[in-house]
């Protein structure tokens, strides 16, 4: 095998690593999961990915429970509504003007991310993300003590 065929074979598990899948991910932080496995990755899964505001989420924690946990996301992304009102009186558009129009506001948008797991464990936490992009960060609680990282 020549060294050009060898380094494109050696990208390969590195290309495939980055993903672009757009899952969040719980990192613990404090508690008994961080303490018994400080190195833990918590992937968390979007099961319908039909809006951009909100959606349905899946994930397991890690021992001592491994228990299946179902719950949502939401964010507030802040808009602007303009209305403009006003009377034309050019030849090609005499009469009354109306427009309504609706935009993203730039910068910051909230949210928050609540489960309940088979066992009843609750997870709830909140997070901000950029407006127009699919990333950003925020802290999670459960009720067994446990402080998580939340990253996307």
């Amino acid at each position: 095998m020549n060294l050009r065929a060898f380094a494109a074979f050696s990208l390969i598990p590195l290309i495939a690593a980055c993903g672009d899948n757009g899952d969040m991910r719980l990192y613990p932080v404090s508690g008994p999961i961080a303490e018994a496995s400080p190195d833990k990755v918590i992937p968390i899964t979007f099961e319908d990915d039909d809006s951009e505001t909100s959606g349905i989420i899946s994930f397991r924690l890690p021992k001592p429970t491994k228990v299946k946990c179902k719950g949502t996301w939401s964010s507030v992304a802040p808009k602007v509504r303009t209305q403009e009102r006003g009377l034309s009186l050019t030849l090609s558009d005499t009469g009354g003007k109306y427009k309504n129009a609706t935009a993203d506001v730039g910068g910051v948008n909230s949210g928050e991310i609540y489960a309940v797991c088979g066992d009843g464990i609750k997870v709830q936490g909140t997070f901000i993300s950029g407006s127009g992009t699919q990333s950003g960060t925020g802290t999670v609680t459960d009720t067994l003590g446990n402080t998580y990282k939340l990253l996307f």
